[in-house]
């Protein structure tokens, strides 16, 4: 297992620098100079190559490129064009509210997901079945932001349970924390509950089939400790895969979420970097979201070994 980790640990750092050398890459040629934005529209040519060499960005591709991956291998993501500030403290001021919305939205999918696919697979044929697929389908079918309106517009406004916009951090207290969490967490995990039902559904379909199955039916065994027990838990490698798949359509469904429910999170900071072409804040928000999903792949390997015995690294 510790050969295992050595070996996943030292896969993420090629992975991570060609993440870097694309992200690069694709700022680099995008159109747009962000330069404009600084020296103000009657500013002079003159006054605009200035700061264009001021901030470095005269400089060739090869020899930003190469800067800028020695700057990250200090663990230095460089500073903000338009603020002036390091990148790595702009993260930080904005980490807390993201971190909170994906602490609250992946327990809350899985919770109401799982159940629904064991649902769907044990009642495989019946209305409950086609029922939990039509919610499944629109989970994938309807866009994120729709969700996010229709749930401020019914929950939020016209009965007024919770509220729409704004963060509160967890020192002010749980519930005006969790509050302002709902709605969001439950707008970005739709798409995620779709995609973990329907896996789910699928996995148990095809255990249920199985003669172990059968044999426990036959001993005697309940219904819950057929299905959680027995049926769940040779269906979880599928499952598991899934789930740690679905935390690139968090991430991305958060940059969304976050500048509609105004969440002052690295979602809404991506938004904001990219109206104002704030290059650095942009890699380095997007480098931190690699990470992550590389990271979180790397804990879904280690859950399989939790999940089946049999498997060893």
């Amino acid at each position: 297992m510790l050969a295992f980790l050595i070996r996943r640990c030292l896969a993420t750092i090629p992975v991570m620098a060609v993440v870097a050398v694309f992200v690069f890459s694709l700022l680099y040629f995008a159109p747009g100079d962000p330069v404009a934005l600084i020296a103000g529209d009657q500013a002079s040519q003159a006054q605009i190559d200035a700061v264009r060499e001021r901030l470095g960005l005269d400089q060739p591709y090869f020899v930003r490129l190469f800067t800028w991956l020695g700057q990250i291998a200090r663990l230095d993501l460089g500073q903000s064009i338009i603020s002036g500030l390091p990148v790595t403290t702009l993260i930080a001021e904005r980490l807390a509210p993201t971190i909170s919305l994906m602490v609250i939205a992946i327990p809350l999918s899985v919770l109401i997901a799982v159940p629904m696919g064991i649902l769907a697979a044990w009642r495989a044929g019946t209305w409950i079945d086609r029922a939990v697929m039509v919610m499944a389908i629109l989970g994938f079918s309807v866009p994120v932001f729709v969700v996010a309106y229709g749930l401020s517009w019914g929950v939020g406004l016209k009965l007024g349970w919770l509220p729409v916009q704004g963060y509160q951090p967890l020192s002010n207290g749980l519930w005006p924390w969790l509050s302002h969490l709902i709605l969001p967490a439950f707008t970005v995990g739709s798409v995620y509950i779709a995609l973990i039902a329907r896996t789910t559904r699928a996995a148990m379909l095809d255990v249920l089939k199985q003669d172990y199955i059968r044999t426990a039916q036959a001993k005697g065994l309940g219904l819950g400790a057929v299905l959680f027990v027995h049926a769940l838990k040779n269906a979880g490698i599928p499952i598991m895969t899934v789930v740690g798949i679905g935390v690139a359509l968090l991430l991305g469904g958060a940059v969304v979420v976050e500048s509609i429910f105004s969440l002052p999170g690295l979602g809404r900071l991506t938004i904001d970097a990219i109206l104002k072409r704030d290059y650095p804040v942009i890699q380095g928000v997007v480098l931190l979201f690699s990470f992550a999903y590389v990271f979180v792949n790397l804990l879904v390997d280690l859950a399989y070994t939790l999940i089946d015995p049999r498997i060893r690294y």
